[in-house]
């Protein structure tokens, strides 16, 4: 099967394109951390980073709608993959057998991607505003565990048992990723905070079966 070379050409600007934009993007994220880090949350504007990145302020606006997503700029892919994993799981299968494993595999250790997230914690401790932004995150990511758990329990998302579990959840991983600890640890923790979890899931199972 041939291609034509116009349809070529197309395929291969296009594929420029992409990577061209997720290089700017990258160069806007690497640019920010960077003067986060020199000035802070707060004494950094978007003009700042614009320049920065060698950009002008409109283009950042083209990749980022304000300076809060800029800082959260892997939630949308976060909450995308475990939202896959969590609501696709096959039967048979819990919710936090299922966290457990994404965690596993998306918890990174890269120092670059660690530094990012230490300095993201310390940011929206200092910042009202920025700290509001991530518990409207946080509420987005409970709000996929709490449709799961409500499956593995035979119950509405809306009853109380989901809702109770899941935040939990949430803020067991909210504590261990405000400590920061290696990757190693980070697990470590998350399983001992999932014994509790998997025992209260249980005893919640077994009431409802015998009422």
């Amino acid at each position: 099967m041939q291609i034509c070379i116009e349809c070529y050409y197309c395929l291969l600007m296009s594929g420029l394109r992409e990577r061209k934009k997720q290089r700017t993007r990258e160069q806007i994220i690497e640019s920010a951390f960077e003067l986060f880090r020199e000035r802070g949350y707060v004494g950094t504007t978007i003009a700042d980073i614009a320049a920065a990145a060698e950009i002008s302020p409109r283009t950042f606006f083209a990749y980022f709608p304000s300076k809060e997503a800029l800082v959260f700029h892997n939630f949308d892919a976060i909450l995308e993959s475990v939202q896959a994993s969590i609501l696709d799981r096959p039967d048979g299968k819990s919710t936090i057998d299922t966290l457990r494993g994404w965690v596993g595999a998306e918890l990174s250790p890269d120092q670059r991607i660690r530094d990012q997230e230490a300095m993201r914690v310390r940011m929206c401790r200092e910042d009202a505003s920025l700290a509001a932004f991530q518990q409207h995150n946080q509420a987005k990511f409970t709000d996929v565990l709490r449709q799961g758990v409500a499956r593995d329990l035979g119950e509405s998302p809306d009853s109380l048992h989901p809702k109770l579990v899941s935040a939990s959840i949430m803020a067991a991983l909210v504590a261990i990723g405000e400590e920061n600890p290696s990757r190693p640890r980070a697990l470590a923790l998350f399983d001992e905070a999932l014994v509790f979890l998997r025992g209260g899931v249980a005893a919640l199972s077994a009431a409802r079966a015998a009422n």
